[in-house]
């Protein structure tokens, strides 16, 4: 079959059906000749997904010295850096290549597109109108012009969370059907075993749409990064839930045994280890790791527990686990609950170690605060974030803000990660 430019070479003058193809090149990409497509990127962060760049696609590779972030324009953004790159994906620098990267201010008022106001939470989509001021040189040595022609964003690549895969389970005991996300490792060999890490939203992030829980924060796709996965190779496990699971009775509904069921199903399925099972989640998530530990006592390995609750009479089962639990001093409901969950735990014999963390912390400050706390060799390891380190500038220091502020910070700790992951059963 022919396609339309094969239909203008042969039927018209070999000048005009050059002239014609241009003029589909750009019209396909919506702006100047030399650019074949225009690609939003977004990437995830503690507090939720943003539009962080555009990659734009030339005919010819470009030479990346050439470029600066004057090059660019990106209506309603501001641009951060311009380079580069022979993927379609920013990079630590620059490197010859067909794609022109144009990263954007995550800051930017239209940065974010899972937007949480109060209870209700708003999604986006990512899309940009790019204009290129100024010239723009090949390694071949020709160079294209500034063009008035906006170029309008035709797709969009989503950092870590296109890595997910969206599956459905429908468990035959419990006649649920569970909408989950599933992060398979991307060198995966049977003959070898793996860890998994299961992550369970906030009530928030409760939804019928399947990857919410990728895009609300951290929680899911960090353990599934690029950077974590070198290091750690690892499952995950991000389960929608339509519904909330738990409540504040401390009561589970029967999603609490399906994702149990799921967990199950997956270790039948693929080489999984089942004494490298980590649970975590946030709020009314972390509520579901206590009540899985509870009922489960054989299942995990470690939790990571953040911003969460439950009813301490419950609780004394806990005393046998791994756990390492975050809280924010702020967090008024969730900081007394944990507090008194861990005088439970000490009650019944477990060694806890305390600490009170500045939410502020740098990387290295956080790092540090870990090896500190790990070197006491406790099984249950407690830390609150000091009120008034939590809440960023322009939000209410109150404890909503918080609650839902502790785990923009707890996912980004590196050495919690680390730890999870030495725990063995």
């Amino acid at each position: 079959m022919h396609s339309r430019r094969d239909f203008l070479a042969n039927g018209l003058g070999a000048g005009a059906a050059a002239l014609c193809a241009s003029i589909l090149a750009a019209y396909a990409a919506g702006g100047p000749e030399h650019v074949q497509s225009a690609i939003a990127i977004t990437e995830v962060f503690g507090d939720g997904q943003k539009f962080t760049a555009v990659a734009l696609e030339y005919d010819q590779d470009i030479d990346s010295s050439k470029l600066s972030t004057s090059t660019f324009s990106v209506q309603g953004r501001t641009i951060t850096n311009v380079y580069a790159n022979r993927v379609a994906a920013p990079a630590g620098e620059g490197a010859n290549g067909k794609y022109a990267i144009i990263e954007l201010s995550p800051d930017d008022p239209d940065a974010a597109l899972y937007v949480l106001d109060k209870r209700t939470v708003a999604r986006k989509e990512a899309k940009a109108s790019v204009t290129q001021t100024g010239p723009v040189s090949t390694t071949g040595g020709d160079t294209y012009a500034a063009s008035a022609d906006a170029i309008a964003t035709n797709s969009i690549a989503n950092l870590v969370v296109d890595d997910f895969r969206q599956l459905e389970y429908k468990d035959p005991e419990t006649r649920d059907i569970l909408n989950y996300n599933l992060f398979v490792p991307k060198n995966y060999d049977k003959a070898k075993s793996y860890p998994l890490v299961l992550f369970m939203h906030d009530a928030g992030a409760t939804s019928a749409i399947t990857d919410t829980t990728l895009v609300q924060g951290l929680g899911a796709v960090v353990w599934a990064s690029p950077a974590d996965q070198a290091k750690r190779e690892a499952f995950v496990l991000a389960p929608q839930y339509p519904t909330p699971v738990v409540n504040d009775k401390s009561e589970a509904s029967s999603y609490l045994d399906t994702t149990v069921n799921l967990i199950n199903k997956l270790m039948s399925e693929y080489s999984i280890d089942r004494n490298r099972l980590y649970a975590t989640g946030q709020s009314g998530g972390a509520m579901m790791s206590i009540a899985m530990n509870i009922k489960y006592p054989d299942l995990f390995a470690a939790s990571f527990l953040v911003a969460g609750q439950w009813d301490p009479a419950k609780v004394k089962p806990l005393a046998e686990d791994k756990l390492w639990i975050m809280v924010s001093e702020g967090d008024l409901k969730a900081y007394r609950g944990q507090n008194a969950i861990t005088a439970v735990l000490e009650e019944e014999g477990a060694k806890v170690s305390r600490a009170v963390w500045n939410g502020r912390s740098t990387p290295e400050e956080f790092e540090a605060a870990v090896e500190k706390m790990e070197a006491e060799g406790s099984p249950v390891n407690y830390v609150a974030l000091r009120k008034g380190t939590v809440v960023p500038p322009g939000q209410p220091d109150d404890g909503g803000s918080n609650h839902v502020n502790t785990w923009r910070i707890a996912y980004t700790i590196e050495g919690i990660r680390d730890w999870i992951f030495k725990q063995r059963k």
